[in-house]
């Protein structure tokens, strides 16, 4: 590799950096420590898991080191995690400024982060490779998770208008050692994992790892609430720290769930907003033997090879299999119901969604990665191709005559399935994908770098399907097989005028085919819709400037960014064909990001991020969003703020904050709904008993704060209330 850019550079933080830096801790914003344990650190042969303290990106094919990489990035450490009481990958992401989370509905479940102004349901990746299912996803077997914001369809195809987000899971290493956690809360949590690395029992060279899970919980303050699973994830590895390194791994993942659809809203417009209905807290309209099971079965295998010391190979396979049966509740408000009304008066209907589904990827990706120099410069250039299929099997139930209920005092029955009922769609999507790329990193001098990416992607989709009318009768059939070629492109330009400072500015592009995840192929769940079929793609670009300055002698690392992602052909509705969308939207996010994470002082970590996006909607069509409003679930101002200082060598306390401003829930003329604000604190403290023991306690919303945190254009779900965790940790 070459000096310039693989070496870390050498920093120094003047007075000033220091004072700007504890100015801006002032911002509402979030997270700890960079660094994870060594336990989680790979050896330095391993290309593909690197630890935050590295300074490199958990993405591979980003070859320089986060402080230069010419994009926002945010870090989530597992200290971070487990200091904060995290086990799933929405709460892990709460402390990412500009992103809010979204509340699923039938044709998607899971996590659904909106990032940026937009949605990366289908932009989830696991080490290097897209993680494809609807399904919510455990933190107990993940190292890391970095949120790459901005257009990034250069790395991995389609997608990720808004960012991705990528986890990297606790892999293989050449240390022997046992970690165990138990998790109790006053929500009803019951929590063990448990990681184990075993090195050389197959040899020199090989290791062993099993991360696993059991977890059960329910939701402070939110009656009927119920989240219980379990997991698996063992793991083999062969050849650390020789030149040819083979890794195979398995993650099994089943959860028994009783979901929760929240409340419903007052319907408003644009004039006068719709808002949460103000019932209590705690209330829940769902059945209790409403369900969401998933099963998931993911088996990766992956060969690096280091062919020389500037170049290295590494192919890697990714299948899936995950499957879901789900059946919830949603209150819904009789048509025309006045805020006036009182509370106690009103019934609301209950609307049932049911359904089943598989989802099966297969994936194959092969990477090149060599130094070299040319013509008096200095190259780092990342090739790679990727072939991929995947598929979807979803069943829609419609179900009618479901019993109603009272708003205020809501009766959760056992409810049987098919009391009234009926099949409404049976569909099968098939898609395959193939891309090539190239990505240059050049250093053009000891002060400028360049880079310059291509892309070219291959997605074709073949989806059939069959909707049933109540009698059982096909009301409609569907076939329909599509191919679009689109080409990503990514140009940046790097300054260094100290080495402690990069300034940047780059371009990239992104696009969202209409047949990347069912739930895009089946638009609405009310009326199993397939609004968007045979639509070309979406197409967007960003335009990022910004810096990154390394402070307090590298021990921190503060960033900005201003940017603008503009999508120019949004889905909206056809004005000449009722119930399908056409190409004819706009929208735009200008916006203003500023990040810190380090350590100011020896045992005082800190981190915090502030966002300020401005959404709108620039383009629309009849019954649409409206010209000029904002984005759904895009607050202006959004932030957060966390610290954890050791009081002692043994005693440490920490502090957790997040912040956003109010957020649209839904932007059309017909129905316009706005979430209020909120910020939530969080208290934690550790005490280490001895060398192999701590003792860790966790309040959440210690002010027991209402805010509503997960939306949705039909009901918004209540964030939990005050609540607290005790957990015990041993390491052998």
């Amino acid at each position: 590799m070459t000096d310039g850019l693989a070496k870390r550079c050498s920093f120094a933080a003047g007075d000033m950096a220091a004072s700007l830096a504890l100015m801006l801790g002032a911002v509402p914003a979030a997270a700890a420590a960079h660094e994870i344990g060594e336990a989680d650190k790979a050896p330095k042969t391993d290309v593909t898991v690197t630890a935050a303290r590295d300074g490199k990106a958990a993405v591979d094919r980003l070859t320089l080191p986060i402080a230069e990489q010419p994009q926002a990035i945010t870090e989530i450490s597992r200290e971070d995690l487990e200091r904060r009481g995290v086990s799933n990958l929405n709460d892990a992401l709460r402390n990412v400024a500009g992103l809010s989370l979204g509340a699923g509905e039938t044709s998607f479940q899971g996590n659904n982060a909106i990032l940026r102004g937009f949605t990366t349901r289908n932009d989830l990746f696991v080490d290097n490779a897209r993680d494809y299912g609807y399904y919510f996803r455990d933190s107990f077997d993940d190292a890391r998770i970095d949120v790459l914001k901005g257009p990034s369809a250069i790395l991995f195809g389609r997608g990720a208008t808004g960012g991705l987000i990528a986890r990297t899971t606790r892999q293989p290493d050449q240390t022997t050692r046992v970690e165990a956690l138990f998790q109790a809360g006053l929500d009803d949590t019951l929590r063990f994992t448990v990681d184990a690395n075993v090195a050389g029992v197959l040899g020199t060279g090989s290791a062993v790892r099993l991360d696993a899970v059991v977890h059960r919980s329910g939701v402070a303050a939110r009656d009927g609430a119920l989240s219980r699973r379990w997991a698996v994830a063992p793991k083999i590895a062969f050849g650390l720290g020789t030149a040819t390194r083979l890794f195979i791994g398995y993650q099994h993942q089943e959860e028994r769930n009783r979901p929760d659809y929240g409340i419903p809203w007052y319907v408003g417009t644009q004039a006068n907003p719709g808002v949460p209905v103000p019932v209590a807290r705690t209330t829940y309209y769902g059945f209790s033997n409403d369900r969401l099971n998933t099963n998931v079965n993911i088996v990766t295998g992956r060969v690096e090879h280091d062919v020389t010391a500037q170049t290295s190979l590494r192919a890697q396979i990714r299948y899936s299999n995950n499957s879901r049966d789900f059946r919830y509740s949603e209150a819904v408000l009789p048509a025309g119901t006045l805020r006036t009304t009182p509370l106690d008066q009103i019934s609301v209907s209950r609307t049932l969604f049911q359904g089943t589904s598989r989802d099966i990827f297969l994936q194959g990706q092969v990477d090149l990665r060599t130094a070299f120099k040319l013509g008096g410069t200095q190259h780092i250039l990342v090739t790679g191709f990727e072939a991929a299929r995947e598929g979807a099997e979803p069943v829609y139930v419609t179900n009618t005559n479901v019993p109603g209920t009272t708003l205020v005092a809501p009766t959760n029955p056992f409810y049987a399935d098919g009391t009234s009922s009926f099949v409404r769609l049976r569909a099968r999507t098939r898609s395959f994908s193939f891309g090539i790329f190239a990505i240059d990193t050049i250093e053009l001098g000891p002060q400028w770098r360049a880079i310059i990416g291509l892309r070219w992607d291959s997605f074709s989709t073949r989806y059939v399907s069959t909707r049933f009318a109540a009698s059982g009768a096909t009301d409609r059939a569907t076939d329909i097989d599509r191919t679009d070629r689109k080409f990503s492109y990514r140009g940046a330009l790097l300054y260094k005028p100290v080495p402690s400072l990069t300034l940047y500015v780059g371009y990239a592009n992104s696009f969202n085919p209409s047949g990347e995840g069912i739930e895009s192929l089946v638009s609405a769940g009310r009326s199993v819709a397939e609004a968007n079929i045979n639509l070309p793609p979406e197409t967007s670009f960003s335009v990022e400037g910004g810096a990154k300055w390394q402070v307090f002698g590298a021990r921190g690392l503060l960033s900005a960014s201003l940017f603008r992602i503009e999508k120019d052909n949004a889905r909206v509705p056809n004005p000449t064909t009722p119930g399908f969308n056409a190409l004819g939207g706009r929208q735009r996010v200008d916006g203003v990001e500023i990040e810190f994470g380090g350590t100011p002082l020896p045992g005082w970590d800190v981190k915090f991020g502030y966002s300020y996006l401005d959404s709108r909607t620039l383009a629309s069509g009849t019954g649409g969003p409206i010209v000029g409003a904002p984005l759904p679930i895009t607050p202006r101002h959004s932030g957060f703020f966390s610290t954890a200082y050791n009081v002692t060598s043994r005693f440490n306390l920490g502090m957790n904050v997040t912040a956003a401003a109010d957020r649209v829930g839904q932007n059309t003329p017909a129905l316009y709904l706005v979430a209020p604000g909120y910020a939530v604190l969080d208290l934690s403290a550790r005490y280490r008993v001895t060398r192999w023991l701590d003792v860790s306690v966790t309040a959440n919303n210690v002010t027991d704060t209402l805010y509503y945190d997960q939306l949705h254009p039909f009901h918004v779900i209540p964030g939990a209330g005050r609540t607290a965790l005790v957990a015990l940790k041993a390491v052998f």
